[in-house]
């Protein structure tokens, strides 16, 4: 049932915040953590109890819940001094303290018919998705538990992905069994996008078919089907919905992008997924440039844009990776300064830690960066690309013979990813380390032809492990 504060609209169910009709900008344990407090502003809510609501018993420190509270109260246009919705209470806990009303049953009925009638009562103005319940095509109707999980899974997961508003699973369920056209599921539900597909078992193998959908247009976006053999069902269904994940994460920015080009006002997340659809057109020189420029356009929006922050420093990490400037001690620098200020901003953000990882492994620091990037693995255990990165960072201290390991670990989480080109390249320079010179001219042949752009590429199929542009960092590169 939503809440009325204040001139805000908190709907639970669709979990949404909105005034006067505008979709606010909320991280899920944000959103969570306002909800939990509102739900019980009969009292006084203490520090443990909130850590068990929200992170579910996870060890996380004080400052971070901390932020969470300052975070919620930011979101309601409140704050620390004024405390006139959400008020500490030193020593014994938070309580909300705001007048909160609640609809009633007529006006939820009302709500729920104009929708229906097919007039969009707010109109979609941010990435929002819903996943369907997946149809379950196996004669044996024991697999609707297997079925049901990928859907549940792929919504939890999708719910990570910064930018993206997702459906509740609880919503999304009552459409099961239903045939209802996705241009009508988007007005209901304020849902830009829809996701729908099917499982199919069939003797010792495995079905999966998705589709991606424009619900305003009914336009398929993108389609994939993953075959694979039976084994452990819940390992299955890790490796399905991971997979899944990473491809949408990569889909749903370039469609965002078009959106954005047609714009004529973007904001800054408008301008952030512009940046982001350059980066993964190919980290070529014209690309990473024009991924700047729109990340600087972001942030001169919106100084605070975790997104446009951590493009900045991908643009600035990429121009050191690639031995592109003469200065990379500066752009290591602005690279990491931009990081932790998104770190400041959202600290249990999982592609910030990535980020660090990532500084940390091109600037001497390679034992930190594997810790940054298994940090982020535990926030978000589909950031395939974190394990890729690991297994540089082990080239990089001399332990080459675990580097194929986790490059295999990244490939099967994200199959075709569009990173996939570095991480045969990393796997080659690994062996070039060990000297298993055929492995490595295989693996490196595979990388160009993955990606013919780069020009260090075809330099580390023509020479030797120490011309390496990545061996020169290597030997630089300290514990």
């Amino acid at each position: 049932m939503p809440y009325f504060i204040d001139g805000y609209v908190l709907d639970a169910e669709r979990r949404e915040l909105r005034k006067a009709d505008i979709l606010q900008s909320v991280e899920p344990q944000v959103f969570d953590l306002l909800e939990y407090l509102i739900a019980n502003r009969d009292r006084v809510v203490s520090r443990n109890e909130m850590f068990a609501a929200i992170w579910k018993g996870r060890i996380v420190s004080d400052s971070t819940l901390s932020s969470r509270i300052n975070a919620a109260r930011a979101a309601l246009g409140d704050t620390g001094e004024k405390q006139r919705l959400i008020r500490t209470l030193l020593r014994k806990g938070v309580r909300f303290v705001g007048d909160v009303r609640e609809t009633d049953g007529l006006a939820t009925a009302t709500l729920a018919s104009a929708q229906v009638e097919g007039t969009p009562v707010i109109a979609t103005d941010r990435a929002s998705i819903v996943v369907l319940p997946f149809h379950n095509l196996s004669d044996d109707p024991k697999q609707e538990y297997f079925v049901d999980g990928v859907t549940e899974s792929l919504t939890t997961d999708l719910s990570r992905i910064m930018g993206l508003r997702v459906i509740a699973r609880n919503t999304a369920f009552t459409y099961k069994g239903q045939a209802i056209g996705v241009q009508k599921l988007g007005r209901e539900l304020n849902a830009r996008y829809v996701l729908e597909g099917s499982v199919q078992r069939a003797g010792d193998r495995l079905r999966v078919n998705v589709q991606l959908i424009d619900a305003e247009t009914g336009n398929h976006l993108w389609a994939e089907r993953f075959d694979k053999l039976i084994a452990d069902l819940f390992d299955m269904q890790d490796e399905i919905v991971s997979s899944l994940a990473n491809a949408l994460n990569a889909q749903l920015i370039v469609a965002e992008a078009r959106r954005a080009e047609r714009s004529p006002h973007p904001d800054a997340m408008d301008l952030t997924f512009q940046g982001q659809a350059y980066l993964y057109m190919g980290t070529n020189p014209e690309h990473v440039h024009k991924a700047r420029d729109f990340f600087e356009r972001a942030l001169a929006i919106d100084h605070r844009s975790v997104g446009a922050l951590l493009g900045i420093a991908t643009v600035d990490m990429w121009m050191v990776a690639t031995l592109l400037t003469d200065d990379q001690t500066e752009f290591a620098s602005a690279a990491e300064a931009n990081v932790l200020k998104a770190l400041s901003l959202a600290p249990d953000h999982a592609v910030a830690h990535a980020a660090l990882g990532g500084v940390y492994i091109f600037t001497n620091r390679a034992t930190r960066g594997i810790a940054e990037f298994e940090h982020a693995l535990l926030l978000d255990r589909n950031l395939a690309y974190a394990h890729g990165d690991i297994g540089l960072a082990k080239y990089f201290l001399g332990q080459s013979g675990e580097t194929e390991g986790h490059i295999l670990q990244a490939f099967r989480l994200s199959p075709r990813d569009l990173r996939a080109y570095l991480w045969m390249h990393f796997v080659g320079i690994a062996k070039m380390q060990l000297g298993a010179d055929a492995e490595a001219v295989a693996w490196l042949r595979r990388s160009i032809e993955a990606n013919r752009n780069l020009p260090f590429l075809h330099f580390e199929l023509a020479a030797d492990d120490s011309s390496s542009p990545l061996a020169a960092l290597s030997q630089r590169t300290a514990m």
